[in-house]
């Protein structure tokens, strides 16, 4: 090959297993056979973010029957479904007035969604919710902000995106889940869905956690070679134990994961899964069984 397209890293060889969206924050996601990457993820991925009165961000964290609100994208629309309601319809490029929100350390403007979402979250959630989260609204990402993720991260490159916790992508791998299930069945519990962990990208072919160990992935998209980093380890919070068929939740995942999962580059925090950067491929799709390779990262 040209030293334009240099022959790609050759340590690790896997291929894209599952490809996954969440529009709405902390809702359930959408498997897809193909995705649009974009400089700050997958296309629609973390668009839409429910609020509070004060625009603070509100996950499964605070309302875990956020899990129980399916999404899917038909005709140009984002609908919405969960139990005992109606369908909800939101154009794609739907949008109303500003709004100030937040999400963890970054204030950002943002676009309403409108007093219909915003009753129809509220009424869903509602039932327990505590008095500062019984009126909620819906807020869109506004494609003209930047929000950029942690520089020491980075490395100090300007990497965006939108309402994801902090990076464009969360990588993992179908045999870190195996692992996980097999300590799981061990102790007597019942194995559970990559679903919990949220990705967006589950690779196949590598071993459990090689996802940790690796430098850039070069993804091969036909003509072209998108490149995605992982940069920094997933700390887990308390969603991976709710589940995502009934919003109730149980300790056993988070208490198996400490036992073997507790990472010192983050402190002795339980870690699954890495969260990674676009360093190139905007406007490129992935797609399943395109194959993912790249070197290890020592030290």
């Amino acid at each position: 090959m040209s030293a334009d397209h240099p022959i790609a890293p050759t340590d690790v060889q896997a291929t894209i297993a599952q490809l996954w969206v969440y529009p709405v924050k902390s809702c359930a996601g959408i498997s897809l056979s193909e995705a649009e990457l974009t400089d700050t993820g997958l296309l629609y991925d973390r668009a839409w973010m429910v609020v509070d009165e004060d625009g603070e961000f509100v996950t499964q964290r605070e309302l875990p029957r956020m899990a129980l609100i399916q999404t899917a994208f038909k005709m140009g629309q984002l609908v919405l479904r969960a139990p005992g309601m109606l369908a909800l319809h939101l154009a794609l490029d739907a949008a109303e007035g500003p709004l100030k929100v937040r999400v963890w350390d970054d204030e950002v403007m943002a676009c309403d969604m409108g007093d219909l979402a915003a009753q129809w979250f509220s009424d869903f959630l509602s039932p327990e919710a505590p008095a500062n989260l019984k009126r909620l609204r819906l807020a869109r990402f506004d494609p003209e902000v930047r929000r950029v993720s942690s520089l020491k991260w980075t490395g100090g490159r300007e990497a965006t995106t939108q309402f994801a916790d902090g990076f464009s992508l969360l990588v993992t791998s179908t045999a870190s889940l195996a692992e996980l299930n097999q300590r799981l069945g061990a102790a007597g519990h019942a194995p559970v869905a990559i679903s919990r962990f949220r990705p967006n990208i589950v690779l196949d072919g590598v071993q459990a956690h090689d996802e940790d160990r690796v430098g850039t992935l070069h993804i091969s998209t036909g003509d072209a070679v998108a490149q995605i980093e992982p940069v920094k380890p997933c700390a887990r919070c308390p969603i991976p134990n709710i589940d995502p068929a009934t919003a109730l939740s149980s300790p056993e995942v988070n208490d198996t994961l400490q036992a073997y999962r507790q990472d010192p580059r983050l402190h002795g925090a339980i870690t699954f899964g890495m969260n990674a950067i676009v360093l190139e491929g905007d406007g490129q799709m992935l797609r399943l069984g395109q194959t993912v390779r790249a070197d290890w990262v020592f030290g």
